[in-house]
């Protein structure tokens, strides 16, 4: 075990946050053409603005990624809220977006003519990224496959490549009350960032770093310097692990 996940594990809380018992998994389709309005009703309390939540996260990966990115991922798409924001951080790279959702998918397209677009299924095959970028997906996914699904974005990766999953801070109580009140968050099953180091090790990813996220309001962003000395904090409202194809 190294120095870097003992430490992450100290500072990660010991006890147990609520469990919200799985419900059948939800369609995305259902949900493709309201998911924007959904989405700011979850969050209206906290910002009024929810493309702020995308630029944040893009922000963050583009700040800590040092070399050249000429192919992205993003895994889980959606709408492709994240696209355009990719686009212009890494104006040099080639952008590609997967989803579950063909619907999701329609309107993806629709907002980012040019783009590539696929629908996720086993036989899809994509490889060669650079930068494997992953927003609030593994939740959704029923714990008995996340494994599978992270060997398969293992496998995507180039060999100097680095993968970012953000994903909803269990230990957070707003981001929970936020979830159990969201009508697509009603499959959702929070993992700690340990699960997401465990699964990164088992799919051959080394971790690069931890850090948790969104502690700032946005109607509060000159205290947004404050972030990067609480990133061990864990009561952001999410978190981000960063791994790297193990060598």
């Amino acid at each position: 075990m190294s120095d870097k996940t003992t430490d992450m594990q100290r500072h990660e809380v010991d006890a147990t946050p609520h469990k919200k018992q799985p419900s059948e998994s939800i369609d995305f389709d259902d949900y493709a053409g309201s998911y924007d309005a959904l989405m700011h009703e979850s969050v209206g309390a906290y910002t009024s603005d929810v493309a702020y939540f995308a630029q944040y996260k893009v922000d963050f990966v583009k700040q800590r990624r040092a070399r050249p990115v000429k192919k992205i991922l993003e895994y889980g798409c959606g709408t492709g809220r994240n696209i355009p924001m990719l686009r212009d951080a890494f104006e040099e790279a080639e952008v590609i977006g997967t989803d579950i959702s063909p619907a999701s998918l329609d309107i993806a397209r629709q907002h980012n003519p040019g783009i590539r677009f696929e629908v996720e299924t086993p036989d899809l095959k994509l490889d060669g990224f650079d930068l494997v970028f992953v927003a609030n997906v593994f939740h959704h996914i029923p714990p008995p496959e996340r494994g599978g699904a992270m060997k398969v974005l293992s496998s995507r990766m180039a060999p100097d490549a680095e993968i970012c999953i953000f994903e909803h801070n269990p230990f957070n109580p707003v981001t929970r009350r936020i979830v159990s009140t969201c009508p697509f968050d009603a499959d959702a099953v929070l993992l700690r960032p340990s699960e997401l180091r465990r699964l990164y090790d088992r799919s051959g990813i080394e971790l690069v770093d931890q850090s948790y996220c969104l502690f700032v309001p946005p109607r509060f962003s000159g205290l947004l310097f404050l972030e990067r000395h609480l990133t061990w904090l864990p009561l952001g409202g999410q978190y981000v692990v960063i791994g790297t194809p193990r060598a």
